[in-house]
């Protein structure tokens, strides 16, 4: 397996906010491009129904952002292995913080279990591991982001669909256009959706008539669980475990398209970490190897690939689960 390698949002905290007026004294040829490009995305946002009105307002707000480019284009990786990228995810402060969490929102956890049947630590391990339960939304203007990334052409298509979700997400009342924070790649709030994932799942939990995934706890705590439910949650399961396999152990046996009873791995050596014995009332698992054979070693079942359609990285998975199980041991 090749080294996990950052995601664009963990450089969105150190990364500044540039901001290029469209209409300062040293106007680029690309900013009067920008412009014109603009003008394309007004007709296209109209044409989809959304009221001219708000076009104006969240207009006012975008601005080309010469670093979004550089960071798109140029972005810096860091390889880490499984243990590093750990001790940088699963911090004792996030485990702490955690916990709180889940007591002080004990009620509302309830009521969201109760709808969407994904069970409070991993609500709450998800909202620490994408936000830090809302520390680091991002400080860049969402449509300025995407409207420079869409401008940029590389991935143009995708982000001018993304910027016109925005649009929609503002003519629908959910938030206002200063307001619109998130990442320089356009996740946005504390669950750090992109504007097309919440169109699709963000909810609004409080029934105030908003989607808030800024400031509104509710709809912050629900969206994530509406997401992770409509993406195949089993309410009723864990994520896996770690386990300790024999020296001599087969790797190409690992690998999510391997499933076999807890009995059968048993049989061949895997025994789990902490000593405990398998029951055989486990679901159908697979083995992980995040960092290759020899090292750490993952029994995970269906939940940890929901986990994954989240965020498409074993170690991601993984920390969300780490994070969940030693939440709620306290």
């Amino acid at each position: 397996m090749m080294p996990f390698r950052l995601s664009r949002r963990a450089f969105v905290a150190a990364a500044p906010l540039l901001m290029v007026p469209l209409g300062g004294g040293i106007a680029t040829a690309a900013e009067s491009d920008f412009s014109s490009f603009l003008a394309g995305v007004r007709r296209d946002a109209s044409a989809q129904g959304i009221r001219p009105a708000t076009i104006d307002i969240a207009f006012r707000y975008i601005q080309y952002l010469p670093h979004v480019v550089e960071l798109d284009r140029k972005q810096p990786e860091q390889k880490m292995t499984f243990a590093e990228y750990l001790d940088k995810v699963v911090t004792q402060q996030r485990l702490e913080d955690g916990r709180r969490h889940l007591v002080d929102n004990r009620g509302l956890l309830q009521q969201v279990w109760q709808r969407f049947r994904v069970q409070p630590r991993f609500v709450v391990a998800l909202w620490g591991v994408e936000s830090d339960f809302g520390r680091t939304m991002g400080t860049y203007s969402v449509p300025s982001a995407l409207a420079t990334l869409a401008y940029d052409g590389r991935r143009g298509a995708m982000f001018r669909a993304e910027l016109i979700a925005a649009l929609k997400i503002l003519d629908q009342g959910n938030v206002r256009a200063d307001s619109m924070m998130g990442s320089w790649a356009g996740a946005m709030g504390q669950c750090q959706f992109m504007p097309t994932t919440f169109l699709s799942y963000a909810v609004d939990f409080d029934g105030d008539g908003r989607r808030d995934i800024w400031n509104d706890r509710n709809d912050v705590l629900g969206s994530i669980a509406n997401y992770i439910s409509r993406l195949g949650w089993r309410g009723e399961e864990n994520w896996g475990r770690e386990v300790a396999v024999p020296d001599n152990f087969d790797s190409r046996l690992a690998g999510l398209d391997s499933r076999r009873s807890t009995l059968e791995w048993g049989r061949l050596g895997v025994r789990p970490a902490s000593g405990a014995a398998f029951t055989g009332r486990e679901p159908a698992a697979s083995l992980v190897l995040p960092d290759g054979a020899g090292g750490t070693a993952l029994l995970v079942y269906d939940n940890f690939r929901v986990i994954k359609r989240w965020n498409n990285s074993n170690y991601f998975a993984a920390a969300v689960g780490y994070i969940a199980d030693s939440i709620e041991r306290g």
